[in-house]
């Protein structure tokens, strides 16, 4: 072998040991960054930014369960920088992840904000960072969840209440074929059908009306006359009204106007009426109070019947949701009335307020957006006139109540 061979096998030994020298350091130095990385408690590069820019509450914990960084959506859980894990819930599954060295998911109860505050219910997702630090994302689901549970509600109740005139039907005709040679029996059972098929009707043309309010579809909107709405409320339960034996009284200011659909707003007028017309003492008055303050139009109904009890009263809006089933089953209530109104005002940009006392009575104020009244269109002159009066209603229609359960 001569010289030049020799030493291009010299040269190419020298490479190879020099490469081999060369990936033995940065093996060793990439392992040091690691080992420096899984032990370091500094948060990388670029985390702090995700995180501020996150809607979820996330934070970055060490494995003492103390935060080193946090999401603006964290705050409201206790959760800030420099604090440690408020519960030991979360404890548990940040120090899961570190042992599995992967990815968990828990569903658990935390309260957002201090007490009263109820808890949420939150999905948190643990991913390990490094064999110190720990990424934890909460995402709050107790509106999914509850949306979920009315929907269901919604299905398994509608079901139910159409199921009752529905049999009822059945059974009554029935009836009537086996009594088809005793006219008198025919008769009665013809009433009693006629009532089922009624209170189906009703029922089912309550469902459609809460489903159109619900849908994303536009209302007819033009300038509405309060009066000529409540006009129409008293003269559509005038007989009911003359049937319990209570007076409806009509007070306050006159000549305001409001825009939206006429036909909804006096419906949802007329359901808080008969509510109060039904849950009223023999004898007694419902007021009907209107007044406008401040750019709101308020229509106040109230009543001297049995109140709600006070941890009833968030409850009286939902759908199929009766305050004293019984007696709502007497009065024929669907318990769809308080929610047709609920999303009916809704509808129209205002809200609905409730106050309300047990033996003492109950009031709703619908609150709406008040217009300037038309120059050309005078002021209605509609309504019962026996039925008018003076005076407003005993409370002030600035006091919100409402109705035990919804016969409406």
């Amino acid at each position: 072998m001569d010289t030049t061979q020799l030493a291009l096998l010299a040269l190419l030994a020298g490479v190879v040991i020099g490469s081999s020298i060369s990936a033995v350091i940065v093996a060793s130095l990439r392992a040091r960054d690691r080992a420096r990385a899984d032990t370091s408690l500094h948060v990388p590069a670029g985390v702090r930014e995700v995180l501020h820019g996150m809607d979820d509450a996330a934070v970055v914990v060490d494995a003492s369960f103390t935060v080193l960084a946090a999401s603006a959506a964290a705050t409201p859980f206790d959760l800030v920088e420099g604090s440690t894990l408020p519960t030991e819930d979360l404890r548990i599954v940040a120090r899961r992840v570190r042992t599995a060295e992967a990815a968990t998911t828990e569903t658990m109860r935390l309260r957002r904000g201090a007490p009263p505050a109820e808890p949420r219910l939150v999905v948190v997702r643990a991913t390990r960072i490094s064999s110190r630090l720990t990424l934890l994302v909460l995402r709050d689901i107790t509106e999914r969840e509850r949306v979920e549970e009315m929907r269901r509600d919604f299905v398994a109740n509608t079901s139910h209440e159409l199921k009752t005139p529905v049999g009822a039907v059945s059974l009554l005709a029935e009836a009537i074929e086996s009594a088809a040679d005793d006219p008198p029996q025919v008769r009665i059972f013809a009433a009693r059908l006629s009532a089922e098929a009624s209170r189906l009707a009703l029922l089912t043309s309550r469902i459609m009306n809460l489903s159109r309010l619900q849908a994303s579809d536009e209302l007819t909107e033009q300038d509405v006359s309060i009066d000529e709405v409540v006009a129409s409320a008293l003269d559509a339960h005038a007989i009911q009204a003359d049937s319990a034996g209570v007076e409806v009284v009509r007070g306050g200011a006159r000549g305001l106007y409001v825009r939206g659909d006429a036909q909804v707003l006096s419906e949802a007028v007329g359901n808080l009426i008969a509510n109060a017309i039904a849950y009223s003492p023999q004898g007694s008055s419902v007021g009907v109070g209107i007044k406008a303050a401040e750019g709101i139009v308020e229509i106040a109904v109230t009543d001297r019947g049995i109140g709600i009890a006070e941890g009833e009263q968030d409850r009286v809006f939902e759908r199929f949701y009766r305050a004293d089933p019984a007696r709502a089953r007497r009065t024929g209530g669907s318990g769809l009335g308080l929610s047709i109104v609920k999303h009916a005002v809704q509808r129209h940009g205002g809200e609905v307020r409730l106050w309300s006392r047990p033996g003492r009575g109950s009031t709703f104020t619908i609150r709406l957006p008040q217009i300037e009244a038309p120059a050309a269109d005078p002021t209605p002159k509609r309504g019962r006139k026996k039925k008018r009066a003076t005076a407003t209603p005993a409370r002030p229609a600035t006091t919100p109540v409402g109705t035990n359960g919804d016969p409406a």
